[in-house]
C-alpha cells in the first residue's frame, strides 16, 4: 500500500491571494462541535514546531473521528493511503490570514500575516514559498 504525505521542509505557506484579513484571526467555534479550522488553530498554535503536516492532520482526523489509541496505527496506514490535502488548503491559511512555516523537520507553526516573522518568511530568498489555495475562483 503507497503512503502520501502531505509534508514540507523549509517551506513557507503565505496567506491565498483571497484571505480577506490583514492580520492572523482566530476561528470562531461552533458549540455543537469544532470546525477544522479551530482544531487545526488549537492544536498548531499552542504547540508550535511539535507536529509535522501529516502528525497534525492526522491527530484532527482521529479526534474527529473519536478513534481510541488502539485504532491509531490501522487509521493511519488507511489515511494515508489516499493523498490528503496539504495545510496549503488550510482555512487557517485561506480564510484567517495565517501564513504556516514548515522547519527544517517539517515541524509547523502558525504567523500572522502582518507580523515581523511572517515579513521575514516573504524576505528570506532561501525559504521555498508555496501560496494557500484560493478559496474562489478567479474571474
Amino acid at each position: 500500500m503507497k503512503t502520501h504525505s502531505t509534508n514540507y521542509c523549509n517551506t513557507f505557506i503565505e496567506v491565498a491571494e483571497d484571505c480577506p484579513c490583514d492580520k492572523g484571526e482566530t476561528p470562531p467555534s461552533k458549540k455543537d462541535s469544532p470546525t477544522v479550522a479551530t482544531l487545526q488553530f488549537d492544536l498548531i498554535a499552542k504547540h508550535p514546531y511539535q507536529y509535522t503536516s501529516d502528525e497534525a492532520l492526522f491527530k484532527i482526523y482521529a479526534q474527529r473521528n473519536d478513534l481510541t489509541t488502539e485504532e491509531h496505527a490501522s487509521a493511519k496506514k488507511v489515511f494515508f493511503s489516499k493523498g490528503q490535502a496539504c495545510l496549503r488548503t488550510s482555512p487557517l491559511a485561506k480564510r484567517y490570514g495565517w501564513g504556516i512555516h514548515h522547519n527544517e523537520l517539517g515541524k509547523v507553526a502558525l504567523y500572522s500575516v502582518n507580523s515581523k516573522e511572517y515579513e521575514q518568511f516573504m524576505n528570506d530568498k532561501k525559504m521555498t514559498k508555496v501560496k494557500a489555495m484560493r478559496s474562489k475562483k478567479k474571474q
